[in-house]
């Protein structure tokens, strides 16, 4: 008998009948003998459509009453779960995350787990039942209700299965597994059996949607194994996110990752003196400006061109910092484009292999594709090209490192 917690997102609980569903797969768990706890959402479209209700009141709602109000979403569904079960006949309890008592900072719409109480949840599961725990949500050290930002029921399912030491966490979503990358984009893309944790958080990282980082980053901490599952089709073992393991270099890429959200700084003809790159980023670091990709390259003439990206969202923002430091530097021009996209390979096998990076840029070449930055880690090699060969890049990568095949 093994321990599972699962977790079902909006789309997964979004009417009476998918809640139904739902019922029934974990049923299926239970009569298999496997102790489980369900973790869930609330219902598609129930977070935005509270959140709207309160932007009608307040033009700057306040952070604990938004909490409060948000809430309300996944308690919604782990009654109507828990009472689908008792339908068919499989005993459940439902818990909010303050009746489970997960305990959690103060911070707001995006508090961090510090505890869990599991005490309750285990007498549950030791008197035969289901327990269905509300996601994304937690209570502070004074008993305030918090939430655990966007995607934050990941996080729940992941710290639950840590807390209760459960063979595995099965996250229930709209795909049924990760792929070499995104089969809208690249239709010969591959389900993957299995990818490492720094794999998984180095694509969620670059953009994969699949998985909410911070579970990733839980995950890999406790060593809890993740396997990312299709609410809408039955069988499958979809795929299985757990720790690096003997013979996985012979996979020298897993996967290809992307990411549209992109945008370029650069600030020409700074004075090359120390310091200079703290003058140019300290002032976009205090306005919480997050910076991406950093290239510096230095002039013959004694001065130096800065360039770094940032999410297209702040593109404005960057520039009018950027703009005030060239005054006080006294750089030549600040330029910027909003059209630009990063991709990325991803693989632990580059550990072990050589000539990754030259395979890339050679592949990119041949597609008449420039490349304007690069990055690189262990496991990672990123470029940044314009966001019109973004497709005819991913297709090229994918076929020349042959992510099509087994």
């Amino acid at each position: 008998m093994a321990l599972i917690v699962q977790k079902y997102g909006g789309t997964s609980v979004g009417t009476v009948e998918r809640i139904q569903n739902v019922a029934q797969r974990v049923k299926k768990q239970r009569d298999a003998g496997n102790d489980v706890v369900v973790v869930v959402s609330a219902m598609s479209g129930e977070t935005n459509r509270l959140i709207a209700l309160a932007n009608e009141i307040s033009m700057a709602p306040n952070a604990r009453e938004m909490d409060v109000l948000v809430t309300t979403g996944e308690q919604v569904t782990i009654a109507l779960l828990s009472l689908a079960l008792q339908e068919i006949g499989c005993d459940a309890r439902s818990y909010t995350g303050g009746q489970v008592r997960i305990q959690t900072d103060n911070a707001h719409g995006k508090a961090r787990i510090t505890d869990i109480d599991h005490t309750r949840v285990c007498a549950d599961l030791k008197a035969g039942r289901v327990v269905v725990v509300a996601g994304f949500q937690g209570v502070d050290e004074r008993g305030d209700i918090t939430t655990l930002g966007r995607g934050g029921s990941d996080t729940t399912a992941v710290a639950m299965a840590a807390a209760l030491d459960a063979d595995e966490c099965q996250i229930f979503t709209d795909v049924d597994g990760v792929y070499t990358t995104d089969p809208r984009i690249e239709p010969k893309a591959r389900k993957l059996d299995r990818i490492t944790f720094e794999e998984m958080l180095e694509m969620a990282s670059l953009g994969s949607k699949v998985l909410q980082i911070r579970s990733v980053e839980f995950a890999g901490k406790y060593n809890v194994p993740l396997r990312v599952l299709s609410s809408f089709e039955e069988g499958g073992e979809g795929t299985l996110i757990t720790l690096e393991e003997e013979g996985v270099e012979a996979a020298k890429i897993s996967g290809i990752a992307f990411n549209r959200d992109e945008a370029k700084l650069t600030i020409r003809g700074v004075p090359d003196e120390p310091g200079v790159a703290y003058k140019i980023l300290g002032p976009v670091g205090d306005a919480n400006v997050e910076v991406d990709m950093i290239v510096q390259n230095i002039a013959q003439d004694g001065t130096t061109d800065f360039t770094f990206t940032v999410n297209r969202t702040e593109f404005d923002k960057g520039k009018d910092i950027l703009e005030a430091t060239a005054k006080a530097l006294g750089a030549r021009e600040v330029v910027g484009d909003e059209k630009i996209v990063k991709l990325s390979l991803v693989g632990v096998g580059m550990r072990s292999h050589a000539g990754i990076a030259s395979k890339m840029f050679e592949c990119l070449s041949k597609e008449g594709i420039n490349i304007q930055m690069i990055s690189t880690s262990e496991i990672k090699i990123s470029v940044v090209v314009d966001e019109k060969y973004l497709e005819l890049g991913v297709r090229a990568l994918h076929e020349a490192f042959e992510l099509d095949k087994e």
